[in-house]
């Protein structure tokens, strides 16, 4: 196999748990600017993944960075778990929780029913714990310094959305939804559909457009790589 990184590359990332989208643009742009000698190369990612969440992350290099509000625009794909009858300021796990609520008259008929009001096009309210900017910072700024800021709803579609497993109080789910959907906010949303709250305790991306999770590779898998490539490619010379 051979790269052709200059005049564009979209490598398929399977980001680890924990680490941010920027880690791992960072890691792959420090291997082509040392390794490789591309120092001037553009590298960026198509859409960022929190660093709670695991899963497929797109990386352009070269001429291909112009494609990345193209990828960005994709359909998505994510599997997880909501946890119900708590919540979290952030609706996941970078907070700690803040309300616990009784759920024992939750039923998976009322899990399944509920569903049905966060499938088509809605408008959803992105979480305060986001990277949506206001007056210049980041929302989450505002929320680390707990300030009130306002945030506007957006227009969002969810194609599918399937609970693929209940053990309370864990729903796991399986979701197809439009750019600018944010799943912690599905995940607060939907617990209080229930009206015992919930938040998100676990995310994985699986495809983006008609990229899968399944051509992906973890970033020290594509190191090797490209590392073991470079070799062949010098013993050829």
């Amino acid at each position: 196999m051979s790269y052709h990184f200059e005049q564009g590359e979209v490598l398929l990332i399977d980001k680890p748990l924990g680490w941010t989208s920027f880690d791992v643009v960072g890691k792959i742009r420090a291997l082509l600017k040392y390794k490789v000698g591309l120092k001037k190369l553009k590298v960026g990612h198509a859409g960022t993944l929190d660093p709670l969440a695991s899963g497929l992350l797109i990386l352009c290099t070269g001429k291909y960075t112009k494609r990345i509000d193209e990828f960005q625009a994709q359909v998505k794909e994510y599997t997880g778990t909501f946890t119900i009858g708590a919540t979290t300021p952030s609706y996941d796990l970078e907070t700690e929780i803040n309300s616990n609520s009784d759920y024992s008259y939750v039923t998976k008929e009322l899990i399944q029913n509920t569903i049905h009001k966060f499938t088509g096009t809605i408008h959803q309210l992105p979480p305060i714990y986001s990277a949506i900017k206001i007056e210049g910072k980041r929302a989450y700024e505002f929320a680390r310094q707990q300030q009130d800021v306002e945030l506007k709803t957006r227009e969002i579609t969810i194609d599918e959305f399937e609970i693929t497993n209940i053990n309370l109080p864990e729903v796991e789910f399986r979701v197809v939804c439009s750019k600018g959907t944010y799943i912690r906010s599905l995940a607060n949303d939907f617990g209080k559909a229930l009206g015992c709250g919930a938040y998100l305790s676990a995310l994985r991306r699986t495809r983006i457009g008609k990229f899968s999770i399944s051509q992906a590779k973890d970033p020290e898998t594509l190191k090797n790589e490209i590392l073991k490539t470079l070799e062949i490619l010098d013993s050829e010379k």
